[in-house]
């Protein structure tokens, strides 16, 4: 994935008299994608984030901060694993039902008199066991991860009623949930950012500094190639996806100290809304392509726009719709902008004397 150029310092080649000058060729998508596609997200959030703040009362409060972050720290924490599995061109829509069912077991095996010292890495092992599933039936079996993880999807959240049904356990220890909501002094700023914060550096750094990520990508835009050059495809798209349903664990056990309550349909419809931001963070759903800055900032963007409107009452209904939309423009607008680069080509070519 690395992309070789000439030294700033060297001199151009000469070309024949009357004959126009070689083109240079273009960069990766990768890097096109760091160099632009992370900026034009990024600026569109800045810009809502201004326009917001200008008209919207209340939005830039430092209260009303703490929430939007609260809302999108399991949103990138979850988008971070799945945005690797989606450059190696698999899917994993279970992300949001992994959520309830470790929001469920957590809340059985409190109600069963368990400490929470011990529930918490129980939950982490049940999140990497359920994603070991999904990645054998995926990397073991030949079957496609869309196909599998749908049926994963009904599967888990099936099973997150079995085992807690419509009950609710809230009686968790008060010093664990008012830390979940905790802030940073008096800046608004959760707690619970600062360790988000520290996985997405390393991601970062795995994803877009090491071999690991450049095999990644690899994958992404030819899994037979990327076999031929010695990568381990199968074993590495195992680990992700358990890694994968390890952090959706994680998520779980967040998002019930935050709500202080355990619940089956916890996080229902939660995976729509971490796929959106991946792709409008410049991600292609066909994998090969995308960075880690575009999709914290579609992140961000996602959970600003709705908390936007929640302040100026639009209905729930509405959201779900806004993010709907926003899913398919995001994957959309790469095609169209790929039909027309490939109009423009062969006109390019043709007035080529």
């Amino acid at each position: 994935m690395a992309v070789e150029s000439a030294h700033p310092s060297a001199p151009a080649p000469a070309t024949p008299a009357g004959q126009a000058p070689a083109q240079r060729p273009a960069p990766s998508s990768r890097l096109r994608l760091l160099g632009t596609g992370d900026g034009v997200i990024t600026l569109v959030l800045v810009a809502f984030l201004l326009v917001a703040a200008l008209s919207i009362d209340g939005f830039a409060s430092t209260r009303n901060t703490g929430f939007l972050l609260l809302d999108v720290v399991v949103i990138i924490l979850i988008a971070l694993p799945l945005t690797l599995v989606i450059i190696t061109g698999e899917i994993d829509l279970s992300v949001a039902s992994t959520v309830g069912l470790t929001s469920a077991v957590m809340g059985q095996l409190w109600f069963s008199g368990l400490p929470l010292e011990l529930i918490i890495p129980l939950c982490l092992l049940l999140g990497g066991v359920l994603g070991a599933l999904n990645g054998f039936l995926v990397t073991r079996l030949g079957l496609p991860s869309l196909a599998v993880t749908i049926g994963t999807l009904a599967l888990y959240r099936g099973l997150a009623f079995v085992v807690l049904g419509d009950r609710a356990v809230a009686d968790f220890p008060r010093s664990w949930t008012t830390w979940a909501l905790s802030s940073v002094g008096s800046t608004g700023i959760p707690v619970v950012v600062v360790p988000l914060l520290v996985l997405v550096v390393i991601t970062g750094v795995v994803l877009h500094a090491t071999p690991i990520g450049r095999s990644l990508y690899a994958m992404g835009n030819s899994e037979d190639a990327a076999r031929f050059s010695g990568i381990g495809v199968a074993r590495t798209k195992f680990w992700l996806f358990v890694v994968t349903g390890a952090v959706a664990a994680l998520g779980g056990i967040y998002w019930t100290l935050r709500y202080g309550s355990a619940r089956a349909d916890n996080a229902q419809g939660l995976e729509l809304q971490v796929i959106a931001a991946i792709l409008l963070g410049g991600v292609s759903i066909f994998g090969g392509s995308g960075g880690l800055v575009g999709v914290i900032a579609g992140a961000l963007l996602l959970g600003s726009l709705r908390n936007a409107l929640q302040l100026v009452n639009v209905p729930a209904d509405v959201l779900n719709i806004v993010t709907g939309v926003l899913l398919i423009i995001a994957v959309v607008t790469p095609q169209v902008a790929a039909a027309v680069r490939g109009r423009r080509r062969p006109r390019a070519h043709a007035a080529t004397p």
